[in-house]
């Protein structure tokens, strides 16, 4: 089932999100609805907030990176079919040089800006079989990863701009809370009192 994305301004986005145990409700259904959802979007992940649930779920499928020509054959490789599903997870060190790569989000649309984050971390989590894992990620894979575990912690993008950056983007912000844009999936806006 395709569930509608939550917009920017939605209190939701910003709660540091709850760890889940595996007796979670219909917690198979809901990775299924968020694929389904995610995909419907033409996104690379989706956090369980930007579909309204303060929880630690998140999830990544990198393959539409793959076959950008800008990147080494090794990393789009890398890229190439890496499907995960990342439960009650904790990013445990960032390390690395700080790179700049142009992000979106679906809960933002139509706002694309530079972020610099660090170029590898080692990051513990469960999946959907609640198996644990701890593993070490680098580059575009690293990069996702940041972005999706940033919902999960209440951060956004659009918070690791500089300041005048932040003022630029504000009135386009605003209008995205107030559903005042095309989108080509579903959503749901804060200041409006019916999604659409």
């Amino acid at each position: 089932m395709i569930l509608p994305i939550i917009a920017y301004g939605n209190p939701v986005l910003r709660k540091v999100a709850d760890d889940i145990d595996e007796d979670y409700p219909k917690l198979k259904d809901l990775i299924a609805n968020m694929w389904e959802t995610m995909y419907n979007a033409s996104g690379v992940g989706l956090a369980a907030p930007q579909i309204g649930l303060p929880i630690r779920i998140f999830l990544v499928d990198t393959t539409p990176f793959s076959g950008d020509e800008d990147l080494s054959k090794d990393e789009q490789k890398q890229l190439d079919g890496f499907k995960r599903v990342f439960i009650n997870a904790t990013i445990e060190e960032e390390t690395g040089e700080e790179w700049a790569f142009n992000e979106g989000c679906l809960s933002i649309p139509d706002v694309r800006e530079d972020v610099n984050r660090k170029g590898t971390i080692k990051i513990t989590y469960l999946d959907e079989n609640f198996n644990k894992h701890e593993e070490t990620y680098d580059g575009l894979l690293a990069r996702v990863i940041q972005h999706e575990y940033d919902h999960i912690e209440g951060v956004l993008f659009t918070d690791k701009l500089s300041a005048l950056k932040k003022r630029m983007l504000k009135g386009r912000l605003t209008n995205i809370s107030k559903g005042k844009i095309n989108v080509d999936y579903r959503m749901k806006f804060p200041a409006m009192k019916k999604g659409r």
